[in-house]
Parts: C-alpha cells; structure tokens; sequence
C-alpha cells in the first residue's frame, strides 16, 4: 500500500495489517519507525487505516469461513465465480493451493491461479501443472478423497500450505458395524468444565455455532442438510458443565440414524465433539486422550 501524508514531516501505510509511520525529514527520511509517534496516534488519517485494517480482517475472514463452507459441504462453485474472486488477495490466499475437483471426479489437482477467462490452473498428482475450464469444481472435503495418506504426502513434496484446513484436516471415518436404531455418539461425552459458559466460549472460538443446549455445526452431505448436535448444557446455567453425546438432524429437525449419516457430516460432527472434549478439566492420573 502506498503511503501518505500525516502530520508534518511523517507519512502513514498499513504494513502487514498494522499501521505504520516513516519519517519524511532529517537523517531518518524514508525510514520505518518501531512505533506510532504521539503526535500521530490520535491523526485522522490514522483513524482512517485503522479502520480499513479492521475491515480487511474482517473480510479475510469472512473469505476463508465461504471456503471452508464450500469445503465441508461439497457444493459445486462455478468457475466464472473463482476468476471473478482471484484478483482480491484475500479470496486468493484463502483458496491458493487447495485441492479441487472438475470434471473427472478422479483427478485431483492443487490451485494455483485462476484467469479472467475462467480457466483454472492447477498442479495434478503427477506433479504436471494442467489448466482446466470446467463449468464448475468442488472443493472436496478431505474423508472424500481417496489414497489421503498419499495426496498429503504429495502436497508436502511440493511444499503445499493451506489456509483452509482442506487435506490435513483431522477425519473420522464412520464405522461399518452400527446398530441400526443408534441415534447417538458417547465417544466425546462426559468432559467436565468449570461452567457452561466456559464451553459455550470454547464451542464459539472454535467456529461452531450455540443454540440453546447445543453446540452445533452444520453440513451439506450426500445431497441434504444435516447437522451435528453436541449438548453442552442449559444456557445460563453457571454450574459445572458436561459435554453430552453427539448427534445429527435433518432440515426439520429429526433426529437421523448413525447408519444414515454421511462420511462428511459423520467426520465434521466427531471433528466437534472431539475439539469441544479436549478443552475439558483432566485430572491428575485420568486418561488425557
């Protein structure tokens, strides 16, 4: 960002997302100062980037949480939608290097640019970089891809960062044997905290939504709505609180069967509950698992 004139004899720029300030006179002309002169903390115009430095956290986070959405719901985004986004450096660093899928569901590519013209280029697991122009793409969730282990170890090869938790994001994969009328996960249920409040604020820092007794998140999987229900209490409830079992729901509010429960929004409902129980008190010689 360029920079601009504050005060007499100091110039202003957002600088890795934080206001800084240089001199324009003397033996320190041109120089970036360590921190903020006093005559310049309460200028205008410092007010003013520090306003557009909190807009641009927000809208970087609001691109990563769209992504992550696409992700974990599997919906298919069109490619005009992505060229579109790319020149704006926050969509660019929220989708850079994630795996996408076009046409064939079988080849896997990492993105590396998108172009005004729709066409999308990509680094195969060949290691080839391909451009694609698809109509749409998804950006898979990582319990969808096969041979994980192995695009994981390909993505490190090539020196692959993600800011999307995409391919090392943690997975469950649902069992095989369940009994047919389970409606319910105990695996994470029994972590103690301190109060409810406490959890609720753990279940919010982490992304997840509170709604009454629940810490929920939800998922578009195998073509419908669903989801994931951890109870972690009454609200307002100031006593000591426990994370219950782990559930998941249509679009109406029912309560589905484990046996049909999606692969995504199995994995994205076990990913919670296990996140919301590792905040939980441990005992001295309890199981810290």
């Amino acid at each position: 960002m360029a920079w601009l004139a504050a005060g007499e004899g100091y110039e202003i720029a957002l600088v890795e997302g934080k206001v800084a300030a240089r001199s324009t006179t003397g033996r320190t002309a041109g120089r970036q100062l360590k921190s903020l002169p006093k005559a310049l903390r309460e200028h205008p115009e410092v007010d003013r980037l520090r306003r557009l430095a909190e807009w641009l956290d927000r809208h970087e986070a609001a691109c990563m949480a769209q992504v992550d959405t696409w992700m974990v719901s599997s919906l298919p985004v069109p490619t005009a939608v992505l060229a579109r986004v790319w020149p704006d450096e926050a969509w660019q660093n929220a989708l850079r290097d994630l795996a996408v899928v076009g046409d064939d569901p079988d080849e896997v590519g990492f993105l590396r640019d998108a172009t005004a013209s729709g066409e999308l280029k990509v680094v195969n697991l060949d290691g080839e970089t391909v451009r694609l122009s698809p109509r749409t793409v998804t950006l898979p969730h990582p319990v969808l891809l096969p041979d994980l282990d192995d695009v994981r170890d390909f993505a490190a090869e090539l020196g692959i960062v993600q800011r999307v938790e995409q391919i090392h994001r943690a997975t469950w994969l649902k069992p095989e044997e369940l009994a047919a009328k389970d409606t319910e996960v105990r695996d994470y249920a029994g972590g103690v905290f301190p109060n409810r409040f406490g959890l609720a604020a753990r279940a919010t820092n982490l992304g997840y939504r509170v709604s009454g007794g629940y810490a929920t998140c939800a998922v578009r999987d195998t073509g419908r709505a669903t989801e994931a229900a951890v109870w972690i209490g009454e609200p307002y409830y100031e006593d000591e609180a426990t994370t219950g079992a782990l559930s998941w729901h249509d679009a109406d509010g029912r309560a589905v069967r484990l046996t049909e429960v999606g692969p995504v929004a199995w994995s994205e409902g076990m990913r919670m509950a296990a996140a919301l129980y590792a905040g939980r008190k441990i005992e001295e010689g309890k199981d810290a698992r």
